[in-house]
């Protein structure tokens, strides 16, 4: 529709879950199988409801999501501009892609999701990632 760089991202999966007949007992377990296969909260159910018993059981990640999926992007292209330093799109979109992660990373900061000290740096950033 518009010219931005920011679009709305379509649904991958359009089917119903196997699991979805099951107990709320059976549908906790059969999220901490999930998890444990290494699937994220929204791959598994809707992220609030996901995380939410993930964190009770203790299996919720340490980064928010799109903060993690925002650090694994910048780290792709800062791969791609060591393999071609030349690329100003990339330059560029790098940039723009750092600022979100800086301004959700304040955001988080104040809603007391990360620690104060946490800092995005591109240098550890695949450390993060892996």
């Amino acid at each position: 529709p518009g010219k931005g760089l920011s679009q709305s991202a379509l649904l991958y999966h359009h089917s119903v879950p196997t699991w979805l007949k099951l107990t709320c007992d059976n549908v906790k377990e059969q999220i901490y199988k999930l998890t444990k296969k290494g699937l994220t909260p929204p791959q598994i159910i809707c992220f609030v409801t996901g995380l939410r018993i993930l964190k009770s059981k203790g299996l919720a990640p340490g980064l928010p999501e799109d903060l993690y999926r925002l650090i694994k992007k910048a780290v792709s292209v800062r791969k791609h501009l060591e393999r071609s330093g030349k690329d100003k799109d990339a330059k560029f979109f790098l940039i723009l892609i750092e600022s979100r992660i800086h301004r959700l990373a304040r955001y988080y900061k104040t809603k007391r999701v990360l620690p104060p000290s946490w800092k995005y740096d591109p240098a550890t950033a695949s450390v993060l990632v892996a």
